[in-house]
């Protein structure tokens, strides 16, 4: 699998270059937005790890010009904190953000389970997560081979989280997927309903391991 890493700190990026390696991970770098942009499309990588804060183009502005033509997976990995950097990244196109400075273990976990996504075939309709099964074409639900009744609007959410597995899904792009408006803001709703998912589809739902909620941020489907 191979992974453009967009950074500018010459010191990171070698030391990625040879842990990623090492677990058997192609990597090509950048060192700047532009070159960001134009290696991506030379060398089609599988997934992108991308700073925010990089000459010629920032981490935004590439995120959004790879989202013009690609769907590979992208993680952000910046030393900026604000939950506002986060949610721009994340509504841009961003899969998922990590912190500087940051677990090794934890970026090597965020890649495989957005890995997995990448490689999964598009024309294989079921997601599965612990003994629930969810079905895309038929748009039906079963846990441990009993029908789930979901509501429309349950059904929509988690449809949206099975259709990015692994990747975190923002509050406002959920609003908007599901409500279709620009002007619906009131993340409560997203919680009763994701509560009453929890309810239904978790084994405890007070300790989900499966719907997870990333604070001030969104929802993650962890398969």
């Amino acid at each position: 699998m191979k992974i453009l890493v967009a950074d500018d700190d010459p010191q990171l990026v070698r030391a990625l270059r040879i842990t990623l390696a090492a677990h058997g991970y192609d990597v090509v770098a950048a060192a700047d937005g532009a070159a960001a942009i134009t290696l991506a499309a030379q060398s089609h990588p599988d997934i992108v790890l991308l700073d925010l804060g990089m000459p010629h183009l920032d981490g935004v502005q590439v995120i959004e010009a790879l989202r013009g033509w690609t769907t590979a997976p992208i993680i952000v990995v910046s030393g900026r904190t604000g939950s506002a950097d986060k949610v721009d990244a994340l509504d841009a196109g961003a899969d998922d953000y990590v912190t500087k400075p940051f677990q090794i273990d934890e970026l090597l976990a965020r890649l495989r389970a957005l890995g997995r996504r990448a490689a999964a075939s598009v024309d294989d309709p079921v997601v599965r997560f612990g003994d629930v099964e969810l079905d895309l074409a038929t748009k039906t639900v079963t846990r441990a081979g009993a029908r789930v009744h979901l509501t429309p609007t349950e059904w929509r959410m988690l449809e949206f989280l099975a259709r990015h597995p692994g990747a975190l899904v923002t509050r406002q792009s959920l609003l908007k997927e599901i409500w279709a408006s620009e002007n619906v803001n009131d993340s409560g709703y997203l919680r009763l309903y994701m509560s009453q998912l929890r309810k239904k589809l978790e084994a405890d739902p007070a300790r989900p391991v499966h719907l997870l909620t990333e604070t001030g941020m969104g929802y993650r489907l962890h398969l």
